[in-house]
């Protein structure tokens, strides 16, 4: 039986990050209690339609969940007790930003055992261009109290900003890997669409580097990272050993089950020989409306069909380092991968090829999208 997780996300900010596309709003002086019953009734909806039970993880992402005191916290958490069941080494990760620091104690006593903190960067120029509201002092300070409460802590860092240079961004990589943390999540900036990064892009007033400058800072990355023992089990996610792995994101990764609830979250559930794809409606107002008449908050439930799903088994397969089963999507295709692009793509070290599974290598990393579209052409 597949595994099962349960993603919630909580959609208001305090600001909103100038990089950030994510479904987010600006909180302001609003009651949350509607929006967490909503929540809460659409998992109760989501488990008596799709009978799964025994969620592995539960996340707690958005927008900024850590705005939510424990008691709040402890709603959404027996929610998806009562509706799922949590596994007794159920994972449940609470998204956070520094700034919220002195509510972690609070926050692990309702239940959360994992702190995905937002650093985003160790100084504060960066942090300012980022358009975070903590400083570099208060990233230390939060990593130290989510380590107090006993609890697991993953760190997230954004890197290839804008006058960052390889020297300053060792330097950062090696404070994070000197706190107490046992996974880095380190992605490079990406300027998306209908931001206000893409839109100062589009003036010239944002300096993006250059594709030869990004792959260094990426390869400089793996081999520090690789050097203090954090492996890179996936594109942008490094653990210190193997129980360090963020078991939500791998379900995402290996194709497995997940919920999604909270407005515009997204969800793949596996049912009666279907895969589902669901979107929940986007606007919190929208969202608590939809699951009042109707149950779920959804905005779009699609069944995919095998060619999709195929393509999805294959992209997310290809970012773990496990790579993906070549037989399970080749028979949701209904036909071979490219037997030409798996040979050029071996020849050129770009993936690695036992027949049974392909990875790629450190070398097709930097190429992810690109393996991917060749070997499904």
């Amino acid at each position: 039986m597949s595994a099962l997780g349960v993603y919630v996300h909580w959609p208001y900010c305090a600001t909103i990050c100038p990089y950030c596309d994510f479904n987010v709003f600006r909180a302001r002086d609003h009651d949350p209690a509607p929006l967490i019953a909503a929540i809460v009734a659409d998992m109760a909806e989501h488990a008596a339609r799709f009978e799964k039970r025994n969620a592995v993880s539960l996340f707690l992402g958005g927008g900024t969940p850590s705005l939510l005191r424990g008691a709040e916290l402890a709603r959404l958490i027996e929610g998806a007790e009562r509706a799922f069941g949590l596994s007794a080494e159920c994972e449940i990760t609470l998204e956070c930003n520094p700034e919220d620091a002195p509510l972690f104690a609070e926050q692990a006593a309702a239940g959360v055992n994992r702190f995905s903190i937002g650093a985003q960067a160790f100084d504060d120029a960066s942090l300012r261009a980022l358009g975070r509201r903590h400083d570099a002092a208060s990233a230390f300070t939060s990593v130290a109290a989510a380590a107090r409460t006993g609890k697991r802590v993953s760190l997230d860092l954004i890197y290839a900003r804008e006058a960052q240079n390889p020297e300053r961004w060792r330097a950062e990589l090696e404070q994070a890997l000197a706190l107490p943390v046992e996974h880095l999540s380190l992605y490079q900036l990406t300027i998306e669409p209908d931001t206000a990064f893409a839109r100062r892009a589009a003036r010239g007033q944002l300096r993006q580097p250059s594709t030869d400058e990004a792959a260094a800072l990426y390869e400089l990355t793996q081999s520090i990272c690789d050097a203090h023992g954090f492996t890179g089990y996936e594109i942008s996610n490094h653990a210190r050993d193997a129980a360090a792995r963020s078991r939500h994101n791998l379900l995402y990764w290996r194709g497995e089950n997940w919920i999604g609830v909270g407005p515009g979250a997204h969800g793949r559930i596996t049912h009666a020989g279907a895969r589902i794809a669901t979107e929940a409606q986007r606007r919190p107002r929208d969202y608590i409306d939809a699951v009042r008449e109707h149950g779920v908050g959804w905005l779009i439930e699609e069944r995919l069909n095998p060619e999709q799903e195929a393509d999805e088994a294959l992209l997310m397969g290809l970012r773990i380092d496990e790579g993906f089963d070549v037989a399970r999507v080749e028979a949701l295709r209904g036909r071979p991968l490219n037997a030409a692009a798996r040979g050029w793509l071996a020849r050129e070290a770009l993936i690695l090829d036992d027949g049974a599974r392909i990875r790629l290598s450190a070398k097709g990393r930097l190429l992810a999208n690109a393996v991917a579209a060749e070997l499904a052409s």
